[in-house]
């Protein structure tokens, strides 16, 4: 073959060592770079709207407003786009209206920030309940508070009167919880494209929401909003997005011992988290750098409710970092409803995801990971050289939520998964619960010691765990997907391995039986199981209330 043009013969030649190369790295196993692009990390900034606050006196409407207007400045600074939620009332006040229809629309969004105000109970005809005219508790300020009816004329009125203002109906809709029949309402009738809910936290503020998809997003069941659906039928096909950039290591364990949690996420008021610089500059290195599977997310961003004041420090230690990243395209800045659309296009079901965080923070040698799938959740978390597995949650779409029938009775609000694992539930301070490894050396139970963990993702959906073991011991060798968890021994000379499940407080067990091959489990009505299709199960016995014990090929659960 002849070529004439030396441009062409240039363009043939690179082609040629280019298809060389790719080649090369296929047959030395190396699997070849993947871009950003294909795994994203995606930063949504959102702020979100209400008119009042009724629990200080000195946030007055104006103060509530101010604080908008420097979040809008601010990330007009740094060319950032956003998201911006509106509370109904917020939505009827003209000054909110005029400053967010001068944003941008290619870089802004309007959307529903979904707690429930006087003024919305009483255009859809309702008796208000609350003391005051914005009341947070769970049966006043959220839908959960009403009945399924009520929730469609709530709807209705809101969507109507957006509309009438923006001349459009929101995509977005998000709130610290939403049912699922709401949610299913507004995607079916008004075509919403993404929610949000809050973090795993629990008893803060009176809410809990506990076992479910980590961070990230997911599609949840139509008769449950907080359960991811494992089937297309069975899914609401909007992805709800975890709010408020939990830290992946400290943040599930804060408040051991009290009834409630502390928080540390990545909301700029708070002084240890996204107020410290060290902490934001340290979290968003592992955002970049940790193995995310198939995207990362997080959210940055607060509401108007805590001040200006308060929240100006995080908020200006943040947003020139986004910027940063973003302009080095380590990071992806959009809208929810961008964020939403851009999931759906990709996963028709929940995909599997993992946070990883590969360096703690000065002073600190602990390092975590966490899977999720439509199928289950599980944590692990090394430290001092062990390694334990914190928590393992089930997910089910047929546990139907107790509020999309029934009416919050209270000021709280409960959603919870299935529990296998949970290192804080079953924890005290003094004792923490969870499956450590341990070994059978000189005749004794022996928490076995490693080096650092390797972590890498080698094909979609699947998580690969390299943990090199002190004294000989090998490397333990994890591998998640979907619907299994798989783990051996390689290399070093032969250990008796198991993991061993102790907890501080059994009365809240869910564990009905423990056979060899099958682990029964109750929770809130609903029968499950742990199955292992290579080693066994065995307990309870002493302190402990069951080991499990790899087979002569590994160890095999099946999720």
């Amino acid at each position: 073959m002849k070529i004439k043009n030396p441009l062409k013969l240039s363009i043939f030649l690179a082609f040629c060592i280019t298809g060389v190369a790719v080649l090369c790295s296929f047959s030395q196993g190396v699997k070849p770079a993947i871009k950003n692009t294909d795994h994203p990390r995606i930063v949504n900034i959102v702020n979100f709207i209400r008119l009042l606050e009724p629990r200080d006196s000195a946030i007055t409407e104006d103060v509530l407003y101010q604080t908008v207007v420097k979040q809008v400045e601010i990330m007009k600074k740094y060319k950032l786009g956003g998201t911006f939620l509106l509370q109904y009332d917020a939505l009827l006040d003209p000054r909110y209206q005029k400053l967010l229809k001068t944003l941008p629309r290619n870089s802004f969004e309007i959307g529903a920030w979904w707690e429930i105000p006087q003024p919305l109970v009483e255009n859809a005809g309702l008796k208000w309940r609350g003391r005051y005219p914005w009341d947070w508790r769970a049966n006043i300020g959220f839908s959960t508070g009403y009945t399924p009816k009520e929730r469609e004329k709530l709807t209705d009125v809101y969507m109507k009167d957006f509309k009438r203002i923006f001349g459009y109906y929101p995509k977005s809709v998000a709130s610290w919880f939403i049912d699922a029949h709401t949610l299913n309402y507004m995607y079916q009738k008004y075509h919403i494209v993404a929610s949000a809910n809050c973090k795993d936290q629990y008893g803060t503020d009176g809410y809990t929401l506990w076992g479910g998809y980590w961070n990230q997003a997911y599609y949840p069941s139509k008769i449950n909003s907080y359960m991811p659906a494992q089937h297309a039928e069975n899914q609401i096909p909007v992805p709800i997005f975890r709010m408020l950039g939990s830290d992946p290591v400290r943040q599930y364990d804060n408040g051991l011992g009290t009834t409630r949690q502390g928080v540390v996420t990545l909301e700029p008021v708070y002084k240890f988290g996204g107020g410290d610089s060290t902490w934001v500059s340290w979290y968003f290195k592992q955002f970049t750098d940790g193995e995310p599977i198939a995207f990362a997310y997080t959210q940055a961003g607060q509401e108007n409710s805590f001040t200006w004041d308060a929240m100006a420090k995080g908020f200006e230690i943040q947003m020139p970092l986004i910027a940063q990243l973003r302009d080095a395209h380590k990071v992806k800045v959009e809208t929810l409803a961008a964020s939403g659309k851009w999931f759906k296009a990709h996963f028709k079901l929940t995909p599997a995801t993992s946070v990883t965080v590969n360096n703690d923070i000065a002073g600190s040698d602990r390092k975590t990971v966490w899977f999720n799938s439509r199928f289950y959740r599980i944590n692990f978390l090394w430290e001092n050289g062990t390694l334990r597995i914190r928590d393992i949650h089930l997910f089910n779409e047929k546990l139907p939520s107790v509020y999309e029938k029934q009416v919050a009775a209270s000021n709280e609000c409960s959603f919870f998964t299935l529990p296998v694992v949970d290192g804080y539930i079953w924890s005290k301070a003094q004792q923490l619960a969870g499956l450590k490894l341990k070994a059978f050396i000189d005749g004794k139970e022996t928490l076995l010691e490693g080096g650092n963990p390797v972590v890498t993702s080698t094909a979609p959906g699947k998580l690969h765990i390299v943990w090199p073991l002190n004294a000989d011991n090998g490397t333990l060798v994890i591998d998640l997907d979907e619907r299994q968890i798989k783990m051996k021994l390689q290399h070093g000379k032969p250990v008796d391995w198991f993991w061993d499940l102790t907890v501080a407080d059994k009365s809240k067990l869910p564990f009905t039986k423990v056979g060899m091959n099958q682990i029964d489990c109750n929770f809130e009505g609903m029968n499950y199981f742990l199955k292992a299709t290579k080693g066994y199960f065995a307990g309870p016995a002493g302190d402990d209330v069951f080991k499990i014990y790899p087979g002569k090929d590994g160890l095999v659960l099946n999720l």
